[in-house]
């Protein structure tokens, strides 16, 4: 069970219902097992989700591995691939957890920081950097690249000297970009160019190597470009773009912290990008669990986006105007903008606290990051009438709330609502479901 808290949210048949689905679609879209029995040898021939890659006699095999996913892939890649792996490197968030996973062998794991970069995400990107140089056409490279990629993938393109103010710089941007409510695609658009490591960098630096890359998306849309800033993915961007992205947030200009990514093909040509993971696996392990609860579901939108706490409103709305014995299903990342400094929280915990000014009674609005991390320790939060009636009952109002963005301490006030799991080892965008009162038949 990924939602340690369960037992305790689950008061009511429609909570229940709710975390029932959920729990489906995070478990669909766990790392090990998608990748269990999608990577296998076969002589000299490398499936990976079924496709044969020929592995040259003598060749070098090497594992790059990139994101939050990294920690639980890099295990599942040395299970499946064992003495074959030459070497490599995996670089995710946090310690690599030795009493939850076997000891790596044939990987040097390397952790990170996120959501902002940080020295030790230089490091790591050099380390990775260094793993590709020196390879031969005789060579494949097997990478994992997951969301969180662009935080981690730090390579500023400037003298090694200067790397610690540019990165200072970066988070400065990024902060900026964050507050204001700027789009995935907006924010990597401009990481692409800051970084010797993103936006299609690692395909030149494995050249003229075969690569592989394995992509888990985060992006709503899988545009595999904008997953952890396309580090194998040919940019279709420019650094015009990434200048036209900081001018409309007022954003500063500093030529020496941009680059343009590699644009010549024959970096390219060697390169397979495999979408294996995203959020419509998770939809589809969503839509399974409710259909077998008894309820009628309807996916409504796998891209959503918008400002949180407006999208948290309108699915209250949705699920308020839909028949009992239906679950709405949701996957995507919205924004938060930040007012009034700002407080705790994040995106999903937002979206329910704005659920509540249209939540009806029977009616249940649950969100939460696939990471297990909501722009802090929880990873999201529910929404439903008792917990309207709750807040009442202690004089919290969710709109002073929102106008601090401070979702979290609404919900540790009230002492319900909040969705824990801790680190999932999965990333996907995020996930939301609305159930709509009880099934007349429960199968």
């Amino acid at each position: 069970m990924k939602i340690r808290n369960f037992k305790e949210l689950a008061t009511t048949p429609a909570r229940e219902a709710a975390l029932k689905v959920a729990e489906a679609g995070l478990q669909a879209v766990d790392t090990a097992a998608a990748l269990n029995g999608s990577l296998k040898l076969d002589g000299g021939s490398l499936s990976v989700f079924g496709t044969h890659f020929a592995l040259s006699p003598g060749g070098k095999l090497i594992a790059v591995l990139v994101g939050k996913c990294a920690a639980d892939a890099a295990a599942a890649f040395e299970a499946a691939l064992g003495d074959r792996i030459d070497g490599g490197i995996a670089m995710g968030v946090g310690p690599y957890d030795g009493a939850g996973r076997p000891a790596l062998k044939r990987i040097i794991y390397r952790a990170g920081t996120h959501p902002m970069p940080s020295e030790d995400n230089v490091m790591g990107t050099r380390a990775i950097l260094n793993s590709l140089a020196g390879l031969t056409v005789s060579d494949t490279v097997l990478f994992l690249i997951s969301g969180g990629g662009s935080t981690l993938l730090v390579q500023p393109p400037c003298v090694a000297e200067r790397a610690s103010e540019l990165v200072d710089k970066e988070k400065g941007l990024l902060a900026a970009l964050f507050a204001a409510g700027a789009t995935i695609q907006e924010i990597n658009t401009v990481r692409k160019h800051m970084s010797l490591a993103r936006g299609g960098f690692l395909a030149q630096a494995a050249h003229p190597a075969q690569a592989i890359s394995v992509i888990f998306s985060d992006v709503p849309g899988d545009d595999i470009g904008f997953v952890a800033s396309g580090p194998t993915v040919k940019d279709a961007t420019t650094v015009k773009d990434a200048e036209t992205v900081m001018k409309k947030y007022g954003l500063p200009l500093d030529q020496e912290c941009l680059t343009e990514t590699p644009k010549d093909g024959e970096y390219f040509e060697r390169v397979h990008n495999i979408l294996a993971l995203s959020n419509a696996t998770a939809v589809a392990g969503m839509k399974a669990e409710a259909e077998r609860l008894g309820y009628a579901v309807t996916v409504k939108n796998g891209c959503l986006t918008g400002e949180a706490r407006e999208v948290g409103a309108e699915i209250a709305r949705e699920a308020g105007a839909a028949p009992a014995g239906t679950v709405l299903l949701y996957c995507g990342e919205t924004t938060v903008t930040v007012r009034d400094g700002g407080g705790r929280g994040g995106r999903n915990q937002e979206a329910a606290l704005g659920a509540l000014s249209e939540i009806a009674e029977g009616c249940v609005v649950l969100s939460l990051a696939s990471d297990g991390r909501d722009n802090g320790d929880h990873a999201g939060a529910l929404a439903d009438a008792g917990i309207s009636n709750a807040a009442k009952m202690k004089s919290l109002d969710p709109a002073s709330f929102l106008a601090k963005n401070d979702s979290s301490e609404f919900f540790e006030k009230l002492g319900d609502g909040l969705i824990e799991t801790g680190l999932t080892g999965s990333n996907v965008s995020d996930l939301m479901i609305a159930v709509a009162g009880k099934p007349e038949k429960e199968k």
